[in-house]
């Protein structure tokens, strides 16, 4: 049997990083990076479209990324992003949205240690994402130290442990155990034709609500341009009225036609705005549950919402709507039918 022929798309970050006067900067090849591994069973090309660290990833480099693997998509039975880690998980959220439809798997890795590092992380990670680009259904995937996780589940929990990422809120797709790489969650992607979509709306915010935030401030914000917020609020959705009304500036902001999506500060479980009179009356006013999405793939989901031009009451549907395996919707549709 012919090896899988995979690509190397190599970006920077740490995992490609040297010492410098300045601190650590990337800059070692994504050949550099095949060659420390040794002999793999892969048919291997590697393509250097970056080198920067993932600080510096914005929309432009998710839109350059996604045209890449758009481009190479047909030539390859899957494809390594290497990229760090402080931004990985906003990245891979964005590329789900960019690229529905893949038809190949995408596997984004990093470390937290160059791999030019007697013990760095980052020989185990980047075999972990060849062999996941090998055996995995298409669509797009993170991982990391053991796991692989789906890319818009992921979120960066650890500054300098190995364990960095956790599959929020849906269990790893696979874990290397001594069995092997085992799959323990089904994850069935939708067939459909892969399009290439980049157009977004990066003109939007993120927002950690604290006891004492001026809901003015939200307004600040629209006068300045943006288009829609997401807002981190308590515990399962629930935000202030009194004094400082955060309900009510929700709703004028609605009626202004921008859209208010409201997720937990809590990383794990659901949103419910339904359940306490906190989140019912900012749910009445109009604001959007982001469900159990991470706030990444939250922020991501908007941003591509907007860019397609979507009003106020198409990114309430949209955001009620799996797309590419973001969010959990099967409890509030047994909700629905009690």
């Amino acid at each position: 049997m012919a090896n899988k022929k995979l690509l190397l798309l190599s970006t920077g970050g740490t995992i490609a990083s040297v010492v410098s006067d300045s601190g650590l900067v990337p800059k070692e090849s994504g050949e550099k990076l095949i060659k420390l591994l040794g002999k793999l069973p892969f048919d291997i090309d590697v393509k250097d479209i970056l080198q920067l660290d993932s600080s510096n990833i914005q929309p432009e480099e998710w839109e350059f990324i996604a045209e890449k693997i758009f481009l190479y998509r047909n030539d390859y039975d899957g494809i390594v992003v290497s990229h760090g880690t402080d931004t990985m998980a906003y990245t891979a959220s964005m590329l789900s949205f960019m690229l529905q439809g893949i038809n190949i798997p995408v596997v984004l890795t990093g470390s937290q240690v160059p791999i030019n590092v007697v013990l760095s992380d980052a020989p185990d990670n980047l075999r972990l994402a060849f062999s996941a680009a090998a055996k995995c259904l298409p669509g797009i995937y993170l991982a990391f130290d053991q796991k692989i996780m789906l890319g818009c589940r992921s979120v960066k929990v650890r500054t300098t442990n190995f364990n960095a990422f956790e599959s929020v809120n849906m269990p790893p797709v696979a874990r290397i155990t001594s069995d092997g790489m085992v799959f323990s969650h089904n994850f069935e992607p939708k067939k459909k034709k892969c399009v290439l979509n980049t157009k977004i709306d990066s003109q939007v915010s993120l927002v950690k609500l604290f006891p004492g935030f001026d809901p003015d401030l939200l307004f600040a914000m629209a006068d300045s341009g943006c288009h829609g917020i997401v807002i981190e609020a308590y515990g399962m959705g629930g935000m202030n009225y009194i004094r400082r009304n955060m309900v009510a500036a929700i709703g004028k902001l609605i009626r202004r036609g921008i859209p208010v999506i409201t997720t937990s500060q809590c990383l794990y479980e659901r949103s419910d705005l339904t359940k306490y009179e906190v989140g019912r009356l900012a749910l009445l006013e109009g604001a959007i549950s982001a469900h159990d999405m991470t706030s990444e793939s939250a922020i991501a989901k908007l941003m591509w919402a907007l860019g397609q031009g979507m009003d106020v009451h198409e990114v309430a549907r949209f955001f009620n709507t799996d797309v590419v395996g973001e969010v959990t919707l099967d409890e509030d549709k047994e909700k629905e039918e009690e």
